[in-house]
């Protein structure tokens, strides 16, 4: 048995047994996964996953209890290599954060800027995805700090410390006469062609949680993830924008009209999520603070070097 046997279990969860997807992402052939299975199959003595000819359907009992372990395996090698990492690399080495796109563009360029001039010698990355995604990344070690919605809030296996709030806005095309017909109301804002987010980011659940209280339905005839996406329909005229706030500040008054919306959907909270348990440098601390002056470095500390069951604090690595 080897790690490699254990990377290939848990990404074919991940990838829904799709050997192709399973050996893209560790960077090897479809048949040395095949391979890597039918070994640690005959090893083991028991079938790991479900099939149909030469396709993947998913797991049996056996194979579903490996993935728990091979999990917490993977887990626990990453901690051994980070810890390498903590005691070396005080100042250099590499901030991988995984966030969404509104944060990456709007939030995150002035605080990445500073901690650039507190820490250039240590690389940035930047991962964006959806709040579901997000989580998945800071569970698996993928991401050191993770920034979303309330996603982050409900996984006891994370901490999270809040960064702001924000309202949606609403963006229309110089002239549209919503913009001599304020303030909005939901009625009349159901009755025109409306541009928003997808499903799952950036605050969808709001609008139509505030549609749905108000008894209506509204006509959405294009959803993105990306808030630039939105803002281009919006200037073809193909509807009203609902966009983050911040992603209307940088518009150009001839061409859009940012209108107020804080009336009308219930405000959101970005975080600042963390694996609790996980060594961390101390830039990913200076992170934070960058990020939100309140947080203090002893309560971060206090909530991430906690495990979620018991709050018994974990040992302090950290330097």
């Amino acid at each position: 048995m080897n790690f490699q046997q254990l990377k290939i279990i848990r990404e074919a969860a991940r990838c829904e047994f799709n050997l192709t997807e399973v050996a893209n992402t560790l960077f090897t052939s479809q048949s040395g996964v095949s391979r890597h299975i039918r070994d640690l199959e005959d090893e083991l003595g028991v079938e790991i996953f479900i099939r149909r000819g030469k396709r993947l359907l998913g797991m049996t009992e056996p194979g579903k209890a490996l993935l728990t372990i091979a999990e917490r395996i993977l887990d626990e090698a990453g901690k051994v290599r980070r810890l390498a990492d903590v005691f070396t690399n005080e100042t250099s080495g590499i901030l991988t954060i995984a966030t969404t796109h509104t944060q990456a563009r709007y939030s995150l360029p002035k605080v990445i800027k500073a901690f650039r001039q507190l820490y250039p010698n240590v690389r940035l990355e930047l991962n964006q995805g959806s709040p579901q995604e997000i989580v998945t990344m800071l569970l698996a070690g993928e991401a050191d700090i993770g920034i979303a919605s309330e996603m982050l809030v409900n996984n006891s296996s994370l901490a999270a410390f809040p960064w702001f709030s924000w309202h949606h806005a609403l963006l229309v095309p110089a002239g549209h006469e919503l913009v001599q017909n304020q303030p909005v109301s939901l009625s009349t804002l159901s009755r025109y062609p409306l541009i928003t987010y997808r499903q799952g980011i950036t605050g969808r659940s709001r609008v139509d949680r505030a549609f749905q209280s108000a008894a209506l339905k509204p006509d959405i005839v294009l959803s993105a993830q990306d808030s630039d996406v939105v803002k281009t329909y919006v200037k073809l005229g193909l509807g009203v924008g609902i966009l983050a706030d911040q992603a209307c500040e940088t518009e150009e008054s001839e061409e859009l009209v940012r209108i107020d919306a804080t009336h009308l959907f219930d405000p959101s909270t970005v975080w600042l999520g963390l694996k609790r348990g996980q060594l961390q440098r101390n830039y990913v601390w200076q992170f934070l603070e960058l990020c939100n002056a309140n947080l203090s470095l002893e309560e971060i500390k206090r909530q991430a070097l906690s495990y979620s069951s018991d709050d018994e604090p974990v040992i302090d690595f950290q330097i």
